[in-house]
């Protein structure tokens, strides 16, 4: 077993939306890193990545039930809680109710339990907290976000509310602003970026991808190891260091569908990709910015991504063509 990076007791973590996106691969490093014993993961989904997080220990949640939250965290003496629970952007626009009530009602939940067993919490945010309004290039730390989706609104919400809590009780919280995430381990779930996920198993398995955002649209994104690594950089930095909490931009990489498309084909020259417009995602994606500006993380907590687009197209075609035997 390793201590944190700035030594002491070694920390029991629980994970709450583990068997996501993010969850999934957080899960395995922070047990590489704290050890298996030392970290919880929890979801309401026991099907999806069951053989990963069955690795260690398991319990099932959701993130509204209160009291069973406040269980594990008796049991098991959590000091670190990380929040990935959220209904992703185009999902959240089919039913904003549900949206507001899991990824503010559980924020709310996890905020107020965190405070009575003063335990640090991570909650993100994303690049969707902006809006049309916001600067498109090199965005600021701290701009207007006025976002026009219920998922960016929950997101500008999160944060004023995690710094409130730090503000006003001192609870110890922190986040970032992901752009879109690129991961070879989970396939899409609804999110607007998700089409920098879909086209490699599509370009792998069928030679053909039909792209639902125009070719010339740029996205500020970011591969899997390093969302991981910021994640797990940000909980570990010293609290006197950070001027920033909720939540550091961060950024990796910009492209857009057919620059992607074009790094492909340096691999699979017989791919082909052509295009079928969603109107709604498309809108989506246009209010976001096509860059950010991740100044105050290097600055304050020494943010450094390791992978730009070749190098993570170069990975994602590797390890997705052994998994799919396409090798």
């Amino acid at each position: 077993m390793k201590e944190n990076l700035f030594g002491g007791d070694m920390k029991k973590i629980l994970v709450i939306g583990a068997a996501g996106q993010i969850g999934s691969e957080l899960v395995v490093e922070l047990r590489n890193l704290y050890g298996t014993n030392n970290v919880i993961a929890a979801d309401i989904n026991t099907e999806l990545n069951a053989d990963i997080l069955r690795a260690g220990i398991f319990e099932k949640v959701d993130i509204l039930d209160e009291k069973k939250i406040v269980e594990l965290m008796k049991q098991y003496r959590i000091d670190t809680v990380f929040n990935l629970v959220a209904l992703l952007s185009a999902k959240g626009e089919d039913a904003p109710q549900l949206s507001w009530t899991i990824n503010i009602g559980g924020l709310k939940n996890l905020l107020d339990i965190c405070l009575d067993f003063d335990a640090s919490l991570f909650t993100p945010s994303s690049i969707a907290a902006f809006g049309v309004n916001t600067p498109k290039e090199n965005t600021p730390q701290n701009t207007i976000q006025r976002p026009s989706t219920i998922y960016g609104v929950t997101k500008v919400t999160g944060e004023l509310l995690c710094d409130y809590y730090y503000l006003k009780y001192g609870l110890d919280t922190r986040g970032l602003r992901y752009p879109g995430i690129i991961s070879n381990v989970t396939k899409p779930g609804g999110g607007t970026t998700d089409y920098a996920v879909q086209i490699f198993y599509d370009a792998i398995e069928k030679g053909h991808y039909s792209c639902f955002l125009k070719e010339d649209t740029q996205m500020d994104m970011m591969y899997m190891p390093d969302a991981i690594n910021a994640a797990i950089r940000l909980m570990e930095a010293d609290p006197l260091k950070l001027k920033h909490r909720n939540a550091f931009n961060v950024t990796a990489m910009q492209f857009t569908p057919k620059q992607l498309y074009v790094e492909i084909k340096k691999h699979l020259p017989d791919f082909v990709m052509d295009y079928e417009i969603n109107p709604v995602k498309q809108a989506i994606a246009d209010s976001w910015p096509n860059s950010l500006d991740d100044s105050c993380a290097r600055e304050e907590w020494g943010w450094h991504p390791k992978y730009n687009m070749s190098e993570m197209t170069a990975d994602m075609l590797k390890v997705l063509k052994a998994r799919l035997k396409r090798i």
